[in-house]
């Protein structure tokens, strides 16, 4: 085999910190590295470089951050929980497996802790003999949620969790994961490609553009002022009910660019109808241009029209 002559930017000098309790929505177009940072997060994947840390503990470093115990409060919901399951195990067995690895509890008291586990994320006890295959999309996520519970954890990763679901069921998938942030004080990396469901969720929005981020403030300042290109046509691009409030949607021309072989400069440049030749040149840093609001763009970009 020979040597590699081109690499993946799939994420590349993204920065951000999330207090105890609170949700970060991570909001980009499919392939932009949402999933990539939740992987990263989680240790899950290893960073070509840079560091994440929890609690003060880089998780990366072996004599700083226990790997089994940092797995005991950092879990993940996938976006398929099906496929995240051993099909040929009961809901029992899936939902417990944690726990007997961790050496936490087996026999009459796994069964009893996995029971209180589904009554937790509205499932009924009895379901806990079933098998994936038999499960509605909306109890096999309740059983992925109830999965990531079983060690307590403080951190969870929601990768899309919703995305897969009937669109009956994605509310109370949603609400559900709102009481139980509530009742446990979670704290969530929610990662969506639909703004309007990481707007319910979150405390803070951070919006990602082929591996880079370009916007992040709290919710409500990130939907009253936009101050990047790239988020006012995510916003715009969302269907708005009343006919009367509807405003012209901003339509992005040209390609995504290829993470590959990412254009120099701005990596939105190929794209924004507010592009200048500085943005052909240089890369525009993640910068605080207000008080908690940070954006990556040398345009000056402003829109307060609320839109959702």
């Amino acid at each position: 085999m020979g040597k590699p002559t081109s690499w993946v930017h799939a994420v590349d000098d993204v920065s951000f910190k999330i207090k105890r309790g609170q949700t970060l929505g991570l909001v980009g177009e499919s392939g932009c590295g949402k999933t990539t940072i939740g992987r990263l997060v989680l240790n899950l994947i290893k960073p070509t470089s840079g560091e994440v840390y929890f609690e003060n503990k880089n998780i990366y470093d072996k004599k700083q951050c226990n790997e089994k115990e940092f797995r005991k409060c950092a879990q993940i919901i996938f976006q398929d929980a099906f496929s995240s399951f051993d099909i040929r195990k009961n809901v029992e067995s899936i939902v417990g497996e944690p726990l007997v690895v961790h050496g936490i509890a087996g026999g009459k008291e796994l069964k009893e802790k996995v029971a209180e586990l589904l009554k937790t994320v509205g499932l009924k006890p009895e379901i806990a003999r079933e098998y994936p295959h038999t499960l509605s999309s909306g109890q096999k996520q309740c059983v992925g949620i109830a999965r990531s519970l079983a060690l307590n954890p403080k951190f969870i990763v929601g990768d899309e969790p919703i995305s897969a679901l009937d669109v009956s069921v994605r509310a109370q998938v949603l609400n559900l994961m709102r009481d139980l942030q509530e009742k446990f004080n979670l704290t969530y990396l929610f990662i969506s490609h639909d703004i309007r469901v990481v707007q319910y969720l979150s405390n803070y929005i951070a919006v990602m553009y082929v591996g880079k981020m370009v916007e992040m403030a709290p919710t409500e300042e990130i939907f009253a002022h936009r101050l990047h290109p790239y988020t006012e046509a995510l916003l715009t691009a969302v269907p708005i009910e009343d006919p009367y409030l509807r405003r012209p949607r901003e339509i992005l021309q040209g390609e995504v660019p290829s993470p590959v072989d990412p254009p120099p400069g701005c990596r939105f440049y190929p794209r924004c109808q507010y592009a200048m030749q500085r943005c052909k040149e240089e890369d525009p840093q993640l910068e605080e241009k207000a008080s908690g609001h940070f954006a990556a763009c040398f345009a000056d970009f402003h829109s307060s029209e609320r839109i959702i």
